[in-house]
């Protein structure tokens, strides 16, 4: 198991596991490239010029230097890659870099204002580039994501997951039960009024049949009551648009 995942809550699932492109390794290790080339120039030197003597073990020496040293800058930086942990999960943004000595930061996904794309031709024949995130977060109100992997469906899938988070959180909502208020002896709230008192009985009046006409009307206006409600439960889920919906609105309510 990586480092990352085990900083992942309950019920929290990864949803896109990225880090930088490989060739972040030779841009962040070019001292090692520069050391190769330098090794590989002194090499044929040497057999080009034919280096005889203490000139050509000097020259021999320096060359398995630099190759060492270069495999090894390389070599770190390819183990840092390596380390590298770009999470997005169903809550927030993670990231996570480091060998021995960990660091590890995260913001959560409502917080998360934008996330700025930038790919420069290379970058968009070889599929990386740099995303720059804008959060409201104090602490930490810009996160940048150098040479990222994938970029563009890193981009998508962040504003994917925040949608479908704020989505949830949206239908979630409950409304809070009401406040206990204090009861009297006579099982009323405390200084409520006294109830007015009862109307006299009056004699009942006789129950005439409601008239076709309005047994009717009266089914319309319930009809297209329950109609505008379905399509307000429609709207508000995004299956129309709202402009769909004023239409239909506006076309059922002449028909009252």
């Amino acid at each position: 198991m990586r480092y990352a995942d085990t900083l992942l809550s309950d019920g929290e699932v990864v949803v896109l596991r990225k880090r930088q492109h490989w060739l972040s390794i030779l841009v962040e290790g070019r001292v090692g490239v520069l050391l190769l080339l330098v090794a590989l120039a002194l090499l044929i030197a040497v057999w080009f010029f034919e280096l005889q003597g203490q000139t050509g073990q000097l020259a021999g020496l320096a060359a398995l230097g630099c190759l060492l040293i270069g495999l090894l800058v390389l070599g770190l930086r390819y183990w840092q890659w390596w380390a590298q942990d770009y999470l997005i999960t169903n809550r927030r943004l993670m990231k996570v870099t480091g060998i021995f000595n960990k660091d590890a930061s995260s913001n959560s996904l409502e917080h998360i204002n934008d996330a700025v794309l930038h790919q420069n031709v290379l970058g968009r024949i070889l599929n990386y580039g740099n995303v720059d995130i804008l959060t409201a977060s104090g602490e930490l109100a810009r996160d940048f994501f150098h040479m990222l992997q994938g970029a563009k469906e890193f981009k998508r899938v962040l504003t994917s997951q925040k949608h479908a988070l704020e989505m949830d959180y949206r239908y979630d909502q409950t409304p809070s039960p009401p406040l206990r208020t204090r009861m009297n002896m006579n099982g009323e709230p405390a200084g409520a009024p006294p109830p007015p008192p009862p109307p006299p009985p009056s004699a009942p009046e006789p129950n005439s049949p409601p008239s076709p006409a309005a047994q009717d009307e009266d089914d319309d206006s319930l009809e297209i009551t329950q109609t505008l409600a379905r399509l307000a439960d429609l709207r508000d889920r995004g299956a129309i648009s709202p402009e769909e919906y004023e239409a239909k609105k506006a076309e059922l309510l002449r028909r009252l």
